[in-house]
């Protein structure tokens, strides 16, 4: 064939050829062009009824004129051989590409997304492709993604055109319904993008076996090794996007190319978007400030190294040019023999601060190290050996040393930060040290014994403004973890941030304090905001500030401001659990369940027993449609001690939506009875009488509710029927409980 002229195409050189034919780079010497030509295969030109046929679905193909479709010319036939005349595409196929290994995360959603673009073409032109698979997608030299072979594969009359070497390539991108023989349609083409995509990922193919007969069985029965498995920094939303493909029951799938090419895309602005904000925070001067180790001789100073570390943290987060990571990803390397360069990475910041400390009497022996993560050089040292009264001048020493050697350029205010000093009155800040250090612990009888040091540092110091913050945050804490009713602790905790704000009102701690007061003690959204926006003035890395008010924002419906804000503590304190286990909780809200899932995932994989995780994955799978894990999920999370009756609530809704009154009944009588000796949400009480067909009973609890600071009473406006019957929403009551709430806008 080469040197030969076929009507006007002249043959130069064979370029490949598989189960569909021959192809041959070509001249077209009327219009002076390379072009490629397809010869079909015999079994196909035989047949007159199976090319007539396939000339009309090839001319139908012919059409497509899309950016990510090869450009067939023409169709035509010569001496008995059918061709095909395409676009020739100077580039490599996905199949050669994929040989090298794994592709990057960013380039696979990219060509995907092309593919989809491409398939959605010709979807709307009812035209399905049948053999989607690396070999039919041609990468151009600029990274161009081109469908190769439109039409040739959809033969409804069922010849097999696959009976060639590359039968188990073929056989490994079928959908299960192709497998089987059956009629196809369009879902069959999002399954074969499904096994792309993993391949592109992984390296290997979803379905492999060395006989087409075990990759068939395998398509029909088996399920994937896990991609996240296979590549731990896969973004949970792009395995959500794989599986969805892979789905063997076609109505699971993706419906229509257009949906999975929306979550490809929205996918890859958020991937550019990750890219541009670590740019900068690459460049911005970054630092992990570890737990010091306790070295004096009865290793009975933890609480005081861990809050020496704290206090450094928290001096060095006002500086606005100096990204520092938050005490609990610091803390989470505490004890643990790892390469201070190690940690720094896993933190993502360039340098890192460790020390010792060793106390004995008054003497205290401070020693300090900041290294530089990139080589693990020492950027600073120092050793002081002071009495105790100079702890704050060697805080301030240390963190200015910190700003002279990593080149941070510091305005007035925040040098008066650091150099401000809490108390002068050393034992009463060794007891708020031992306060913090009890505060940070997740327990009911934990900050007991932190509200206790609070109070004792306040005796010896009735003007110690933190202290006093200590107490108003503590009280808050134990009523958002539901330890206590709201209505028991929130007005102690008023009245400290009272004592606090007459003392001084330029902490970003107070103003911190004030706006979680504002949103869950007071209700109002305006000093809320207000509050949470002098606070990030003062304090641009408060971490657990930033968590809050992505809740502050999603009770405003400010949708993507809350996410930003959530990512943003997260970012600050990457390795916090909880910071996570809530953030399902808000993604579930917004109708965003993959991402629900993802942000589920990694809090288990830093805390498996942290409960609110699972009350709200609980609520993510109810949402799905999938009950039975609804079911575990919540018993999993009341196991836990997850909130106030939350989940016992929704497993009493899931009854009642099953037809088992009795059982929900049973949950609801409990709940009232518990409500009498500790503390019940009435909120979760009036969800289950709603749901029971009780809406006089279910607003008597909403009352309660308000009057009682449930914590669930600002998001009456973004809540779902999972949470108040359909009943409910529709009475004129819950208008003016919207309006009692000020959330009627």
């Amino acid at each position: 064939m080469i040197g030969k002229t076929i009507s006007h195409y002249k043959i130069l050189e064979k370029i490949g050829e598989g189960g569909m034919g021959v192809v041959y780079k070509a001249e077209d010497t009327k219009l002076k062009r390379t072009i490629a030509l397809k010869f079909l295969p015999s079994e196909l030109t035989r047949d007159q009824e199976a090319r007539d046929r396939f000339m009309k679905e090839a001319q139908a193909a012919a059409a497509l004129d899309h950016p990510h479709i090869c450009t067939v010319h023409e169709i035509d036939e010569v001496d008995g051989k059918t061709f095909i005349a395409m676009a020739y595409i100077e580039g490599q196929s996905l199949k050669e590409k994929i040989k090298a290994g794994p592709l990057e995360i960013d380039e696979v959603v990219d060509i995907a997304l092309q593919v989809a673009e491409g398939l959605k073409e010709a979807h709307d032109k009812g035209i399905t492709h049948r053999d989607i698979k690396p070999a039919n997608i041609m990468l151009t030299e600029k990274g161009q993604a081109k469908i190769m072979d439109f039409g040739l594969a959809k033969l409804e009359w069922g010849a097999d055109l696959t009976k060639t070497a590359t039968i188990l390539g073929t056989v490994a991108y079928m959908s299960p319904e192709q497998a089987r023989g059956e009629k196809v349609d369009l879902r069959t083409d999002i399954w074969s993008l499904g096994c792309v995509l993993y391949e592109m990922l992984s390296g290997l193919r979803p379905f492999k076996s060395e006989k087409d007969q075990a990759a068939i069985y395998a398509i029909l029965n088996e399920t994937p090794q896990r991609l996240k498995n296979l590549r731990k920094e896969l973004p949970q939303e792009l395995e959500s996007t794989v599986n969805k493909c892979l789905e063997k029951d076609p109505d699971k799938r993706y419906q229509k190319a257009s949906e999975i090419a929306a979550d490809l895309s929205s996918l890859q602005k958020k991937l550019k978007s990750e890219m541009t904000e670590k740019k900068p925070a690459e460049t911005k001067p970054s630092i992990a400030v570890l737990p010091f180790v306790d070295m004096s001789p009865q290793k009975d100073q933890e609480y005081f190294c861990a809050g020496i570390a704290e206090e450094l943290i928290n001096a060095l987060t006002h500086i606005k040019d100096l990204r520092v990571v938050a005490r609990t990803s610091a803390f989470a390397f505490r004890g643990e023999k790892i390469d201070v360069r190690e940690i720094g990475k896993k933190l993502n910041v360039s340098t890192v601060l460790e020390g010792s400390i060793r106390k004995a009497g008054n003497r205290i022996r401070i020693t300090t190290q900041l290294i530089n993560v990139e080589d693990g050089y020492h950027l600073w040292s120092e050793k002081f050996d002071r009495e105790m009264e100079d702890i704050f001048a060697i805080q301030e020493e240390i963190s200015m040393a910190i700003v002279s050697h990593i080149k941070v350029k510091l305005m007035a205010h925040e040098k008066g930060a650091i150099e401000k000093r809490p108390t002068d009155d050393l034992e009463a800040y060794n007891l708020y040290l031992k306060g913090l250090h009890f505060g940070w612990q997740p327990h009911e009888d934990a900050f007991d014994k932190s509200l206790d040091y609070y109070r004792k540092a306040i005796d010896r110091d009735p003007t110690f403004t933190l202290a006093y913050v200590g107490i108003g945050v503590a009280y808050v804490a134990l009523s958002a973890l539901g330890f206590r009713a709201p209505g028991s602790v929130l007005p102690k905790a008023k009245a400290a941030l009272q004592k606090a704000q007459g003392l001084d009102d330029s902490l970003a701690e107070v103003h911190a304090l004030a706006a979680a007061l504002a949103y869950w003690y007071d209700f109002d959204w305006e000093a809320t905001e207000k509050e949470y926006q002098k606070t990030f003035e003062l304090y641009p890395g408060y971490a657990i500030a930033h968590s809050q008010y992505a809740w502050v924002l999603l009770a405003m419906n400010r949708f993507d401001e809350a996410v930003r804000e959530m990512k943003l503590a997260q970012e600050l304190d990457p390795l916090k659990p909880f910071f996570y286990a809530i953030s399902v909780g808000l993604h579930r809200i917004l109708g965003k369940h993959d991402e629900a899932i993802q942000e589920f995932n990694r809090a288990i994989e830093l805390d498996p027993d942290i409960g609110i995780a699972y009350f709200h994955l609980g609520c993510v799978y109810f949402d799905k449609g999938m009950i039975e894990e609804a079911v575990s999920t919540f018993k999993k999370s009341i196991e836990l001690v997850t909130g106030s009756g939350w989940a016992e609530a929704k497993l009493g809704v899931i009854h009642v939506l099953q037809g088992e009154k009795e059982k929900a009944q049973q949950i609801l009588e409990e709940l009232v009875e518990r409500k009498k000796n500790t503390y019940v949400e009435s909120f979760s009480i009036a969800c289950l009488y709603s749901h029971l067909g009780h809406t006089d009973k279910a607003f008597e609890y909403l009352d309660k509710a308000y009057e009682e600071k449930d914590t669930l009473m600002p998001y009456l406006n973004v809540l779902t029927v999972f949470e108040l019957s359909k009943e409910v929403y529709a009475d004129s009551r819950y208008k003016k409980l919207l309006k009692r709430m000020k959330l009627e806008k």
